[in-house]
């Protein structure tokens, strides 16, 4: 084994040509594949507006060759794309590129067949590299080698490679389908074809078989597509990508690579033909009915994550989240929440649309590192989903809006109602959109999240349920108040009954025949009768204050003179009822007990009755002080608006005698000149007189 390469006497990592298909099985399903290859062209280096994606025989040999029309590769780019791990794309005009790991062609590209070619050519540079197991087992290479050649005259017919490529011109025409120079020119001559004058071509053979020797993909059943074989498919579909309810039918992106490509970006901006047919690409967020958008705002990140959720107008039994990373599909039909639940129809027919660009994609595109982050927003979504599909009735599910794509510019314009997207044409312009707003293709492109028009999901079934248990609420401090009221009554009652078997009592004791009282001032009220050792209540003194004490001296004016009438009704009645409940009770402890707390309840309303009276004369004065406000306004409006006519009028004065003025003027330069022309002309015939004297004179 030949000595290591060292930097620094350290020595340098080497890679065994068998990693090339250990690379590759990262791809498990063959689209994921293609994905990675369709991605180099998308992404804003390339910034490709057309790839061309078909299968050809070569020399024998069946192949798979991606065409661009994008920037080209120059040889140190080449270089860069045929080593491992080296990516430095960045974004351009807002646009973010995939590709992040540097490795999307590699494992892509050596999982579709053993050897790849490319052939590329930029504005100053044409270029060739081969990345190749087979070889590198023919010429039994410890390492990996790529054979790179680079022409650095794109206009030469014919080959003029330097002296240092000449190895690796003699290894690809070995190794390679194309056995000549002129076989590659003829290639490389095939770019310019695609009507652009840089691109790139990758040509893929000894494509992959099944064990059974027969070809991964079939190109047989429909002749403008690439599908995937229903053993294949089941071989390479991993078990646990598709969880809960039992499958009815598998999704056409599943199998059919024009279906998958057709979702493939969240907002296609390239055009992609397979098998010579462009693909009609859709909107998914577009193409689905009644439209609801959500928003999550994770903590994890600054700006708020919009999420879509609509029905499937095509299939019933294809739903799930779809769910991309910077414009790219990473999952695709992935069921969360209540969708989950075999034993529930609800969330069936339901697809989500997310774009999470703050979460990880694993090496192979086709998940997202299953990270907290990614729990989290699972979570999130399946909260927001089991709310969508609460707030949607059964009924029938339409399309919400229409758009189509323009080949020419690659602008999405939307359709209005009433128009059949399959009965439009298979090349559609912006000159045929029936709004002459965006029938230019120098007009702008519609937003495509025009939430002005498709408002975001007003939560009916979240609001209503707040206004229920509000209601809830109510309804039981409602029940709560009548069930202290009623208690209230009861014991109202329980007093009342217990007050008037008192009276009662009382009426009986003072029905005995009264016994005569012994006279003086100072005798005592209650004498021992002779016939009965019971005392004998002779008279009842009232404890209540006089009549005369309880009146307030307030002088009235006409304002409260009703007003003081009827609060002096009521205290009257309250101090009579007083009196009277008083001069009934007995003269005992307890008797004196009452009287003094109903002195005291007396007092009170005497100054509730009071405070109320002081109220209502703020009140008045209130009135008053309001009252004078306005009039106060109502005369400095008035005054106002007389400033105004006089301002008016003193402006229509000014320029009145302003127009005088200059009409007297006028008047006075009109008559000077006038004696001016006079004054000239009687000067004029004066010296023609003197004239004609002195000629008659001569």
């Amino acid at each position: 084994m030949a000595a290591a390469q060292t930097v620094r006497g350290v020595p340098l990592s080497t890679l065994c040509p068998k990693f090339l298909h250990t690379n590759s099985t990262s791809h498990t399903w063959p689209f994921s594949a293609i994905a990675e290859l369709i991605d180099n062209a998308y992404d804003p280096d390339v910034n490709a507006e057309q790839i061309w994606i078909d299968k050809t025989q070569i020399n024998d040999m069946e192949c798979l060759t991606f065409m661009d029309n994008g920037n080209g590769l120059s040889s140190d780019m080449m270089h860069m794309m045929l080593s491992f791990g080296y990516s430095d794309k960045k974004a351009v005009n807002g646009k973010h590129p995939i590709g992040m790991y540097g490795n999307g062609f590699k494992s892509g590209s050596m999982r579709l067949g053993q050897d790849a070619i490319v052939l590329s050519k930029s504005k100053n540079d044409l270029c060739v590299g081969m990345l190749s197991q087979t070889y590198l087992k023919r010429t039994g290479a410890k390492q990996i080698t790529v054979p790179i050649i680079s022409i650095k005259k794109p206009e030469a017919k014919e080959f003029s490679v330097m002296e240092e490529h000449l190895a690796s011109l003699r290894d690809i025409l070995d190794h390679s389908p194309f056995n000549t120079e002129e076989e590659l020119l003829t290639e490389l001559r095939a770019i310019e074809s695609s009507c652009s004058s840089t691109g790139t071509r990758i040509i893929i053979w000894n494509l992959r078989r099944t064990f059974a020797g027969n070809m991964e993909f079939d190109f047989t059943t429909d002749r403008y597509d690439i599908c995937i074989p229903s053993d294949v498919l089941k071989s390479t579909t991993e078990p646990n990508q598709r969880p809960g309810r039992q499958e009815f039918s598998v999704p056409e992106s599943e199998y059919s690579l024009r279906a998958y490509c057709s979702i493939l970006y969240m907002k296609p901006c390239m055009q992609i033909n397979i098998r010579g047919q462009k693909v009609r690409t859709q909107l998914i967020s577009k193409s689905l009915a009644h439209i609801a958008r959500e928003i999550y705002k994770p903590s994890f990140v600054e700006q708020k994550i919009p999420i879509i959720f609509g029905y499937n107008t095509k299939s019933k039994e294809h739903y799930g989240l779809m769910m991309y990373h910077n414009n790219r599909l990473i999952k695709n039909y992935h069921r969360v929440g209540c969708q989950l639940n075999a034993s529930s129809t609800r969330g069936i027919g339901v697809i989500g649309v997310i774009e999470c660009n703050f979460l990880e994609p694993i090496l192979n595109q086709q998940d997202f590192d299953n990270t907290e982050k990614y729990r989290n927003t699972i979570r999130n979504v399946a909260t927001k989903l089991e709310e969508y599909c609460k707030e949607m009735e059964e009924g029938e599910k339409r399309l919400d809006q229409k758009w189509v794509q323009c080949d020419k510019c690659l602008k999405w314009r939307r359709l209005p109602d009433g128009i059949n997207n399959d009965k439009l044409p298979e090349e559609w312009f912006c000159y045929m959109n029936p709004d002459p707003q965006f029938r230019r293709c120098e007009t702008m492109e519609e937003p495509e999240d025009s939430d002005s028009e498709q408002p975001a999901n007003p939560k009916t079934y979240t609001i209503q349920k707040k206004e229920e248990k509000k209601k809830q609420e109510e309804m039981k401090e409602f029940k709560k108040f009548q069930e202290e009221k009623r208690q209230r009554e009861l014991l109202f009652k329980a007093e009342a009954l217990k007050r008037l078997k008192e009276e009662r009592a009382w009426r009986k004791m003072t029905s005995t025949p009264n016994t005569p009282q012994t006279s003086g001032e100072g005798a005592s009220a209650c004498s021992v009768s002779t016939s009965s050792s019971h005392p004998v209540i002779t008279d009842v003194f009232s404890l209540s204050k006089p009549p005369s004490r309880m009146k307030r001296l307030q002088p009235t004016t006409p304002q409260n003179e009703s007003k003081r009438h009827k609060l002096d009704c009521l205290k009257r009645k309250l101090v009579t009822n007083m009196s009277l409940s008083s001069s009934t009770s007995p003269p005992t402890n307890g008797a004196k007990l009452m009287e003094e707390g109903i002195i005291g309840i007396t007092q009170a309303q005497e100054q509730l009755i009071d405070l109320l009276q002081s109220v209502s004369d703020e009140r008045d004065t209130f009135k008053e002080k309001v009252k004078h406000l306005e009039e106060e306004k109502a005369s400095i409006s008035a005054e106002c608006k007389r400033n105004q006519s006089r301002l008016v009028t003193l402006a229509l004065s000014i320029y009145l005698l302003i127009g005088i003025n200059c009409l007297h003027l006028t008047v006075h330069y009109v008559l000077l000149y006038f004696c001016l022309s006079s004054t000239w002309n009687s000067l004029t015939e004066l010296q023609n007189r003197v004239a004609g004297l002195v000629n008659w004179n001569n």
